[in-house]
């Protein structure tokens, strides 16, 4: 890949901010957090043009609580053909992940999500959605 280099001009607030945002995401420099913000911008936009996108649904719940598992496993069936493969992991004594892969229509793969997510005794739930084509 090659790297064309430019220059940027920001007024002092919003450079702190920046060097904060560096710092937080253990950024190697400035152009690599530009970078990223910049390849994020790109697939939110694919998002909101619906187009195939490649993610993981990801839910955190109290093992304890059979029937969340359950229901997950009933809604990822009601959805297979958006559903690439998910695996579970016990992380302490307490709590499960679940990791969900999935593949489609960005507009499904957020309603998928969200019926996961909004599963009661989820205790933390995300999708992260990247390009696939």
């Amino acid at each position: 890949m090659t790297v064309s280099r430019f220059g940027v001009s920001l007024d002092e607030e919003l450079l702190e901010a920046l060097d904060k945002y560096v710092e937080d995401n253990a950024f190697a420099n400035r152009s690599r957090a530009i970078r990223h913000l910049i390849e994020k911008n790109l697939v939110e936009e694919k998002w909101k043009c619906d187009n195939i996108v490649a993610g993981a649904v990801i839910i955190v719940f109290n093992h304890k609580k059979k029937e969340i598992l359950k229901k997950s496993s009933e809604i990822q069936f009601e959805h297979k053909e958006f559903i690439l493969s998910s695996q579970g992991f016990h992380l302490n004594e307490k709590n499960y992940m679940e990791i969900i892969a999935v593949k489609g229509p960005s507009r499904k793969l957020t309603e998928i999500s969200d019926l996961l997510i909004s599963l009661k005794g989820i205790e933390h739930g995300k999708l992260v959605m990247s390009k696939a084509e």
